[in-house]
């Protein structure tokens, strides 16, 4: 089992910055792919950046790439998510996932182990 906790969210202005985390606990990540995802009210969740837990392979929503930054730090388990130049379209709650492959990493519905998720909200 692996348990992935997220906090970081928070309120604030767009252009602003928030860091988010996600710790993971329960068995070792070796050969996953861990992954934020985001859903906002009325929407579907949507991909938002994949990393692998092994090596330094980053994937990014077209919507977030060149604002959004993924990274891991394998001491610390624990999966960071850098969001700048925040505007009101990146309101949603954030979750965290994990799977033991690397295949369909953008498809939600893949993904072994959710976090509880973190709210960002972003006021224009």
């Amino acid at each position: 089992q692996v348990q992935l906790v997220e906090s970081g969210g928070g309120l604030v202005q767009a252009g602003g910055s928030l860091k988010l985390s996600c710790t993971t606990s329960g068995r070792t990540l070796s050969n996953y792919a861990v992954s934020w995802f985001r859903q906002a009210p009325g929407k579907e969740r949507e991909f938002v950046a994949k990393i692998l837990w092994t090596e330094d392979s980053t994937v990014y929503a077209p919507s977030v790439r060149g604002r959004f930054t993924i990274s891991r730090d394998n001491a610390k388990n624990t999966i960071y998510l850098q969001m700048n130049s925040l505007k009101p379209e990146d309101t949603a709650i954030y979750y965290c996932a994990a799977k033991n492959e690397y295949r369909d990493y953008a498809l939600a519905s893949s993904y072994n182990y959710w976090g509880q998720g973190t709210q960002v909200t972003v006021s224009s």
